[in-house]
């Protein structure tokens, strides 16, 4: 019996000792039942931070954050509730819902993911009262980017929630979070973001907040993103959006001395403030669907145009460091460059035409022939390949096909084709001629209006540029953004612009220009017509102003708008007049111009 008694002894204290181990285990080694106790009583929120602001290089606001609202969900704390209720107070139907839940519950059960996005004042006020009844669910504060003035959307960008190869990239991002997708807001992105924070909230047993854990202690605040200083004057970009109502085209205004874009204009445009909020999916599907004016495409970055005339101004300077021409080589014209059969036709003027005349009466018989001299220079070059890579190089130090890689995302190289493209076009059997409709700006080239303005900035300048670009300061306005103060030499002596700027001088004075001279303004301009195979040509015109210390050069063109003087140059003109004065003498020339339609 004793033993027996011992024996149940022994297994009663084992059992015993076995339990209390496992109770120890568990209340003072394990964590996980204390941390599942405290997920139904406490709830971690990311504080999202405001984004930077944006001003204009006058210190007005361009963008600025209002105050929003998501609905969040941590999947794992949800019970039942009602569903019908909750769309009604969303505004949304119960299938949309119960999609964006299991998209939550797939990305994590643990973690809160959006359900709706950007809510109003008013339906987080009255969504606050019914909280209780949605156990699992809970409101997160956001801002939303708001913009005063309807202007320079394109070059502004938008902020859309992040997709998932972002996701896989930046560990910073959740689902649900908001990322800079074009413009300032997608090449700043690092510096507007700012930092994420923490919160931590005790909650009741209705899904009601009681105050912070620990008194805030280990809470962390958000710290906003830093602002940013654009180099955009802010009134002449809404003066030249409204120069360009109901046309087709785009502006570019750079301060040549700096690089710093003073305004940029991509019409048909649309108003920023549609795509924020709750209603941002339905406006872009509209915008994206407008085939006809395409609001979305950024025409200063992005499209593609024969440079037309302008481009006599680049041929001039090459053939001059070639030395195939001086600026004093005359050359007849007789109404056009004859190869042959073949005539590249010109308008009326007298001749023979020097280099000055040349381009104040806008002579497609000289340049051409200037053209064909630099590719048939076999005094230097052996071959046609040899010469015409020459002059594709000295091109490309120009700024033409080849990108800036600046703050401007989403720009186009353009096209300057290769040697190998004529190789296999004329089979190796090519010759100036060949190709000598590039030398008037038409054929094969093709230019982005930001490289148009940054060669004439080339020209203000006699021979360098700085690369183009939006941001002058980040953080503080004494804080210069020096991301792009590399002086850039385009390789050609800065003695050979001096032929140029007189032509261009002359333009204005006596020629293919004299229809915008500006009162009080010496003005430097080059009209330029684009032929356009798909219906009337583009109307293209550039400008240096004043003469002697240039502030500011323009490159427009205005699609189907026919020839340069037409209304490029009246564009570009009033936008010059307009910067320099901050204030239009020409009201008839304006009035006529605001009221014209090209579409």
């Amino acid at each position: 019996m004793d033993k027996h008694y011992r024996i149940i002894t022994y297994i009663v204290i084992c059992v015993t000792l076995i339990f209390l181990l496992r109770l120890f285990q568990l209340q003072v080694l394990d964590s996980s039942y204390k941390e599942s106790a405290e997920k139904n009583a406490l709830r971690r929120i990311t504080e999202h931070p405001a984004r930077g602001l944006i001003y204009d290089r006058n210190d007005s606001l361009l963008v600025y954050n209002d105050a929003a609202y998501d609905l969040m969900v941590v999947p794992n704390e949800m019970r039942e509730f009602d569903t019908t209720d909750l769309c009604r107070i969303l505004d949304i139907s119960k299938e949309e819902l119960l999609k964006r839940i299991e998209k939550a519950r797939n990305y994590s059960k643990m973690i809160p993911s959006l359900v709706a996005q950007q809510m109003s004042k008013a339906n987080y006020g009255y969504l606050q009262e019914k909280m209780y009844k949605f156990p699992g669910f809970f409101v997160q504060n956001r801002t939303l980017r708001h913009y005063p003035k309807s202007i320079a959307a394109h070059i502004l960008g938008y902020v859309g929630e992040v997709d998932p190869k972002i996701l896989e990239d930046d560990e910073y991002y959740q689902l649900g979070d908001y990322v800079g997708i074009s413009g300032i807001e997608k090449a700043y992105e690092q510096e507007l973001r700012g930092t994420k924070g923490k919160r931590i909230v005790l909650v009741d047993v209705h899904n009601r907040e009681r105050g912070s854990y620990k008194d805030g202690e280990e809470d962390e605040p958000a710290i906003q993103g830093l602002s940013l200083w654009s180099t955009i004057d802010m009134q002449l970009q809404e003066y030249g959006e409204k120069l360009m109502e109901n046309k087709r085209g785009s502006i570019v205004a750079i301060e040549p001395a700096t690089g710093e874009i003073l305004c940029i204009v991509s019409m048909p445009s649309y108003d920023p403030n549609l795509l924020v909020g709750r209603a941002r999916s339905k406006n872009y599907n509209d915008l994206m669907n407008d085939t006809k004016r395409l609001p979305l495409f950024n025409r200063a970055l992005m499209a593609m145009y024969p440079p037309g005339s302008t481009f006599k101004l680049a041929n001039g300077l090459i053939a001059l460091q070639e030395e195939v021409i001086t600026p004093s080589t005359r050359y007849s014209c007789g109404g056009g460059y004859n190869m042959g059969s073949h005539t590249v036709k010109c308008h009326p003027h007298p001749g023979p035409a020097d280099l000055i005349y040349a381009i104040a009466t806008s002579c497609n018989a000289y340049f051409c022939r200037a053209y064909y001299n630099i590719l048939s220079n076999r005094k230097k070059y052996k071959t046609i390949q040899e010469s015409y890579q020459a002059w594709k190089d000295y091109i490309n130090a120009l700024g033409f096909g080849v990108k800036f890689n600046t703050d401007l995302p989403y720009e186009l190289r353009g096209i300057i084709p290769s040697v190998e493209f004529f190789d296999q076009r004329y089979h190796k059997s090519w010759n100036g001629n060949s190709v000598v409709s590039m030398g008037i700006g038409q054929g094969e080239a093709a230019v982005t209006p930001i490289q148009m303005a940054n060669f004439v900035a080339i020209i203000a300048n006699r021979g360098f540029y700085y690369k183009p670009h939006v941001i002058k300061a980040i953080g503080t306005k004494d804080s210069l953004n020096t991301r792009y103060s590399e002086k850039i030499d385009c390789g050609i002596n800065k003695k050979y612009f001096d032929a140029i700027i007189e032509g261009m001088e002359q333009a204005v004075l006596a020629g293919t220009a004299r229809s915008v001279q500006i009162p009080g303004i010496k003005l430097l301009a080059k009209t330029g017509t684009a032929q356009n195979p798909h219906g009337k040509d583009h109307s293209v015109f550039v400008c240096i102003a004043p003469k002697d210390e240039p502030k500011i050069v323009v490159f427009c063109l205005v699609e189907n708008g026919g020839f340069g003087a037409t209304v490029a140059a009246p564009i570009a003109s009033l936008i010059t007049e307009f910067y320099l004065n901050r204030e239009v003498k020409r009201n008839d020339l304006e009035q006529r111009i605001v009221s014209m339609s090209t579409l």
